[in-house]
């Protein structure tokens, strides 16, 4: 009897994203191991599709941006004194900044976007926001999870890596 994508079972994927004109935004280097069932390790809308599939079996989800990293949101973005980073400054390059006022506790990557004479360009926004993306990906594991990894809600990943077992 094949197993089947179900709640509650550590599932892997080789997978791909390209946006809708086909160019690639991740080819999925490392497969995916995530924990099935509603905990938040990937997107619902590609969970839904997966769910009851077998090993070998692949789905195609398009996801909106709101679906997907979220919409581009404008006062995600800020400009900074220069003299506040560091001499080694470079486009590209990130910083976990604090939350802004009335925010709890959340941790935001801001990425260097532009560097001007005396001002840096900082974006918060996920570098996939407002973009609509389409996710290939086929089954290549199905294993149960643990009683652990169900009470952390998340893969364990050990020193023997079993995840990545065939």
């Amino acid at each position: 009897m094949n197993m089947q994508v179900s709640r509650n079972s550590v599932i892997t994927l080789d997978y791909h994203v390209t946006d809708p004109d086909g160019d690639v935004v991740d080819e999925g280097r490392e497969p995916l191991v995530y924990l099935h069932g509603g905990y938040e390790d990937i997107f619902l809308k590609i969970e839904e599709a997966l769910q009851g599939k077998t090993v070998g079996e692949s789905v195609k989800v398009k996801l909106q941006p709101d679906e997907a990293f979220g919409d581009y949101d404008a006062e995600m973005v800020q400009v900074e004194s220069r003299k506040d980073f560091p001499k080694e400054l470079e486009v590209g390059m990130q910083f976990e900044g604090g939350p802004e006022e009335g925010e709890e506790d959340e941790l935001v990557i801001y990425r260097v976007t532009e560097i001007a004479d005396d001002k840096v360009v900082l974006d918060g926004n996920h570098p996939l926001a407002g973009m609509a993306l389409i996710f290939t990906c086929t089954v290549t594991a199905i294993r149960p999870a643990s009683v652990e990894e169900l009470e952390h809600g998340h893969v364990h990943t050990g020193d023997d890596d079993e995840e990545t077992c065939h």
